[in-house]
């Protein structure tokens, strides 16, 4: 064989082996994208006329939180809340049935936690919106 006849049928051959292992490479998926995940659902509102009520200001504060029960408003007895939250230890807040009166009227109430374990309290101060 020639010279050129055998270059000629071995770059014929390495072209084809070059198509070949093209066309095995990945990346050629003609599938569809898969669809969006779905949207968080909100949390519902609260009923029309409920009051979302809860600490507005909490001194010092390390993580605690305070949130009413949407009913808790039309409570006649006093009602006592733990406020430990993301904190590492609880609170008490008692709220009179007077207080929570109030609350529902939206005016602001301040009371003062019980004694934590080092000994200290927090001015809580509740609302409803």
């Amino acid at each position: 064989m020639n010279s050129s006849r055998r270059l000629f049928v071995v770059d014929a051959a390495a072209s084809a082996v070059t198509l070949v292992l093209g066309a095995c490479g990945g990346g050629g998926d003609d599938s569809p994208p898969p669809p969006p995940a779905p949207a968080p659902v909100p949390a519902p509102p609260p009923p029309a006329g409920a009051l979302a009520c809860g600490a507005t200001a909490i001194s010092a504060n390390h993580g605690l939180a305070l949130v009413l029960a949407p009913g808790d408003v039309d409570s006649t007895v006093d009602k006592v809340y733990g406020i430990a939250g993301a904190a590492d230890h609880n609170h008490l807040v008692t709220l009179t049935a007077a207080q929570l009166a109030q609350l529902k009227t939206r005016t602001a109430v301040t009371v003062v936690s019980s004694v934590g374990g080092d000994g200290h309290t927090h001015a809580v101060t509740v609302n409803c919106a």
